[in-house]
């Protein structure tokens, strides 16, 4: 017989779960905000260490980014960056 702590149990398991796969980024996809240079260079096409150590001292000194067009303000990164790595380029844990 199943009682209540069980059953909230398996509820409680059910929830986290799904929202795990919610909140997960796609497969290849990078969250620029809390990603080092390598995780950076290795993820976006079109973008070596040189780029990546640039996103990542511009977040540090600018803060966190909340869009393409300041993440566009990072020298080197153009829209040609943006275009080949579409779907890939997260803010945050999205």
């Amino acid at each position: 017989m199943l009682n209540l702590s069980n059953v909230l149990r398996a509820a409680v398991l059910t929830l986290l779960l799904a929202c795990q796969s919610v909140f997960a980024l796609p497969e290849g996809a990078i969250n620029v905000n809390a990603a080092s240079p390598e995780e950076i260079a290795t993820a976006l096409k079109g973008v070596g260490y040189t780029r990546a150590a640039a996103i990542v001292k511009y977040r540090e000194q600018h803060g966190d980014f909340v869009d393409m067009d300041e993440f566009l303000a990072v020298k080197g990164i153009g829209p040609s960056v943006v275009e080949k790595n579409e779907g890939k380029i997260f803010f945050a844990d999205e």
